[in-house]
């Protein structure tokens, strides 16, 4: 499947492991290539929703000047938003607390931008997953916490991982996008490059 990417020298520009595990699913041969350094920031008045897709499309950027006719990037940005609010990753122990008590008995959304690029086009999209959590209890957070250190995940969650397993009740969308990558759509964008 995908032979029209053959020739291509396809790379995921994250560190990912999520990433890389769900998109060496589709059973295309790519890289992993990260530039560090590559300004998150957005503007304060853009809408949560349309976070995710805007900071895929700057990660894009970053690569544009040292893309080749034969290469195609793909970039990708995952936010979890809560009452309007964006929770990115947690910066310690007590902020991972925070965000999952801010989680605990209610909806929350997870988006992910992508933004494919190649010399002669560029697509981006995002995806919309609704997930609900059932109530925590301050002991389960601090185990979660404790044992998987989720520092590295926008919520401060894996469903992948313990947390999923006891706390997501259901969820209204793609399970990989929850997981950081909407294989699903991203595939139905590489098969029509």
């Amino acid at each position: 499947m995908l032979s029209n990417l053959n020739g291509f020298d396809i790379v995921l520009a994250s560190g990912s492991p999520r990433r890389r595990e769900l998109l060496g699913g589709l059973g295309i041969n790519f890289r992993v290539a990260c530039l560090s350094d590559i300004d998150e920031t957005y503007p304060s008045d853009l809408p949560a929703n349309m976070v995710a897709e805007y900071l895929s499309k700057k990660k894009a950027d970053a690569y544009r000047k040292s893309l080749t006719d034969k290469q195609l990037i793909i970039t990708a940005d995952t936010v979890v938003i809560t009452d309007r609010k964006i929770l990115g990753k947690p910066a310690d122990a007590a902020d991972a607390s925070r965000m999952l008590q801010a989680l605990s008995g209610a909806v929350h959304q997870v988006v992910t931008g992508v933004t494919v690029m190649s010399a002669a086009k560029t697509v981006s999209f995002s995806a919309t997953t609704n997930v609900r959590f059932s109530t925590l209890s301050d002991e389960e957070i601090d185990y979660y916490i404790s044992h998987y250190r989720p520092f590295d995940k926008a919520g401060a969650y894996g469903i992948q991982e313990w947390i999923g397993y006891i706390a997501v009740e259901g969820i209204d969308g793609s399970y990989f996008n929850v997981m950081g990558l909407p294989i699903q759509k991203l595939y139905t964008v590489l098969k029509s490059w």
